[in-house]
């Protein structure tokens, strides 16, 4: 009896790990795969050809490599981090933000090069790979914002005009990073998009059917379910549901582990839960 209760645990456990969900995903591009790697909750790494891009770092993620450029959406905790962005920038690093994010970074005097950008703005900007060839790189910010979504009446979580999501195009692919929205016409206009990285976060951005919706509007390739827990150890169904709502269509759905054990300890350790 013990023997098969034995191997009735190890075939959970076998079944758990064939099942859960990776840490990191490709993109394939000219000049090599775009690597994708789930940090924790929105922040993510990008790396190609042997520079990294990092997106909305935090304190509770893990990080191994060091950033040559930073991007953060807008002003909340949980993605403007000044002590994260310290701890992953490279010497003299580029850290691209809307200006909300940028005027309260300035007094921090940092050895980093500081790029705010508007709605609708657009940087390009030129580097090296790791064998010395030229890496191109534009980014584009797309407002994110909430239509109907907010703390009581006439207010909103996320203001129209202050805050962006940003498209990423590298090696010919364009990648998109909405931040934290709802369904804005701007998002749903967007065009030749190869993967987009959609919130499903409730109360403060779009419900998994409102992100698919906005998904077979826009119709990127691959889709990365992400940032859709709160508290973040609660876990939730909600990229299943995603995925369910797109279902028939073309869109590929990729499941990434945005919630890490340990990540998730240290976030609810700063927050002085347990």
């Amino acid at each position: 009896m013990k023997q098969l209760l034995l191997l009735a645990a190890g075939a959970l456990f076998y079944t758990s790990v064939a099942h859960a969900a990776p840490q990191s995903s490709t993109v394939q591009a000219a000049g090599g795969p775009i690597r994708v790697t789930a940090i924790f909750h929105a922040s993510t790494q990008i790396e190609y050809m042997g520079s990294v891009i990092d997106i909305d770092p935090v304190s509770a993620g893990r990080y191994t490599k060091k950033a040559d450029i930073i991007l953060v959406t807008h002003t909340h905790p949980d993605h403007f981090d000044p002590a994260a962005i310290d701890k992953v920038r490279a010497p003299y690093a580029r850290l691209v933000a809307p200006i909300p994010v940028i005027q309260p970074y300035q007094q921090l005097r940092r050895p980093l090069a500081l790029y705010p950008m508007k709605n609708g703005s657009i940087l390009n900007f030129k580097m090296r790979s790791s064998k010395g060839a030229p890496i191109r790189i534009r980014i584009e910010a797309v407002p994110a914002y909430n239509l109907v979504r907010g703390p009581k009446a006439g207010q909103k979580f996320h203001p129209k005009g202050q805050f962006n999501g940003y498209v990423l195009t590298l090696g010919g692919k364009r990648i998109y990073f909405a931040g934290d929205t709802e369904a804005t016409p701007e998002m749903m206009k967007l065009k030749n998009i190869d993967a987009a990285f959609l919130p499903m976060n409730l109360p403060y951005t779009m419900t998994p059917q409102e992100a698919a919706l906005a998904a077979r509007a826009f119709r990127p390739r691959i889709v990365f379910p992400y940032h859709f827990r709160f508290p973040f150890n609660k876990a939730n169904t909600r990229p299943q549901q995603f995925q369910n709502a797109l279902r028939g269509t073309r869109i590929q759905v990729r499941m990434l582990d945005w919630y890490p054990a340990p990540s998730v300890a240290r976030a609810m350790a700063a927050m002085g839960k347990h």
